[in-house]
């Protein structure tokens, strides 16, 4: 098996503009593979730290060369001569050599990159796709995607408190029938908003982002744009809302004040989604309640989560240690599972398979700030994740990974297996 011979880094501007990371890892026998990082806008507190200069003259502080650094000179030098065929022993070396519980000092942005390229690099080596070299389970279940098709929060100036307002292809048979399903209510969506004059600009994920008068207007046309593009709400498509609901809350207390809501406590919010539940084909909620309201998770899951899928973003950040405290408190029933989370692959994936092994559902996202880079699209098939989120259909950035996944579904053929992981299913 080749070693790593040398590593550099490159910093790129990612999809909004902002300095990232892309980097190269070279083999021995000179074979290499890149990888580039992505970052988000709406973040956990306790998320893995991305490594930033600081420099207020240079991209306003949000300059990585010190990451860079850090990839070519520490990193550099503990991975040199490393066999490449060992994933779990390069990501514990770097996590080892960083020293903190967060990779503040080293940079999850950094550390991340290199974790990505030489996954890619061993595939090359081995000669299988990336998904196949990643997989422990076969690595042929394409997953569903769920497409954000509004913007709200801080992903865009517009009128919605809510983030996203994703749609899901529940009743498509295949993933390339999924983006069709999804590109065509995208589309229908977009005229509708056209002709009743309102803006089809579109936000950070590529959904659009018009001065609706509240949240549950979003709902209201997504599902007029459903019928008008011939599907059936419930059946063909359904609705999953991210709230991120620490951007405009906290400590049981929520303020809906973009929508003219005000403040509404704890039991208030969970009345609104149970009564969402009831009138609109929703088949998951991401992040409801904030990040530090753990019984405001437990209670909808209570009152809920028979009902639909409630996923922890914010509230777990792929984190084993909050993902254990999660299941001992019946706290949600699927994972967000974000590489720059949690900073390696190695991670990544035991994280995810200790929300599996609970029973829980998974669902491989993008971020806000993203590049071409696809690497999630193959690491999803080879979690077997059965969920992607990553964005509209639309942006170059986005599409990169809905593109991917059609090709490998044509690659496994007959051995591909697709189907909706939701069984809720509301006609309206």
């Amino acid at each position: 098996m080749p070693t790593i011979a040398d590593l550099c880094a490159l910093e790129i501007l990612d999809s909004r503009g902002h300095p990232t990371l892309q980097v190269t890892l070279r083999l021995d026998d000179g074979t290499c593979a890149s990888a580039s990082v992505p970052s988000g806008a709406s973040t956990g507190a306790n998320e893995a730290v991305e490594l930033r200069d600081g420099d207020p003259a240079r991209y306003g502080g949000l300059g990585v060369r010190k990451a860079i650094t850090h990839v070519e000179g520490e990193i550099a030098t503990a991975l040199r001569g490393m066999a490449v065929d060992d994933q779990e022993t390069i990501d514990q070396t770097m996590i080892d050599l960083d020293g903190t519980d967060n990779k503040a000092r080293l940079g999850a942005n950094a550390i991340l990159g290199v974790s990505m390229a030489a996954a890619r690099v061993r595939a090359k080596i081995i000669g299988l796709p990336l998904y196949a070299s990643l997989s422990d389970r076969g690595g042929r279940q394409l997953p569903m995607p769920c497409m954000n098709v509004l913007n709200g929060g801080k992903h865009a100036d517009s009128g919605l408190d809510f983030q996203e307002f994703m749609i899901v292809p529940v009743g498509a048979p295949s993933f390339a029938e999924a983006m069709r399903y999804g590109s065509q209510t995208y589309g229908a969506l977009r005229k509708i908003l056209h002709d009743r004059k309102l803006a089809t600009s579109v936000g950070d994920e590529g959904g659009f982002a018009p001065a609706l008068p509240d949240n549950e207007a979003a709902c209201e046309v997504i599902v007029e744009a459903i019928t008008a593009a011939g599907f059936r709400p419930g059946e063909d498509v359904a609705i999953a809302l991210d709230p991120a609901a620490s951007s405009f809350g906290g400590d049981g207390s929520y303020n809906l004040e973009r929508s003219g809501k005000g403040h509404l406590g704890r039991a208030a919010m969970l009345a609104l989604y149970g009564r969402w539940i009831d009138a609109y084909p929703i088949v998951s909620i991401e992040d409801g309640f904030a990040e530090d309201d753990w019984q405001g998770f437990q209670n909808q899951m209570t009152a809920q989560g028979d009902r639909i899928q409630i996923v922890g973003d914010d509230l777990l950040v792929t984190n084993p240690r909050f993902i254990a405290r999660a299941i001992e408190q019946r706290a949600v029933n699927a994972l967000l599972v974000k590489l720059n989370q949690i900073g390696t692959v190695t991670e990544a994936i035991a994280a995810t398979r200790m929300a599996q092994q609970a029973g829980w559902a998974a669902m491989v996202s993008h971020r806000s700030g993203e590049t071409t880079d696809d690497f999630i699209a193959d690491f999803a098939v080879a979690l077997g994740a059965g969920q992607i989120k990553s964005g509209a259909p639309c942006r170059g950035e986005r599409l990169a990974k809905y593109n991917r996944l059609m090709a490998i579904e044509r690659e496994l053929g007959n051995a591909a297996s697709f189907g909706s992981p939701f069984s809720r299913q509301v006609a309206q």
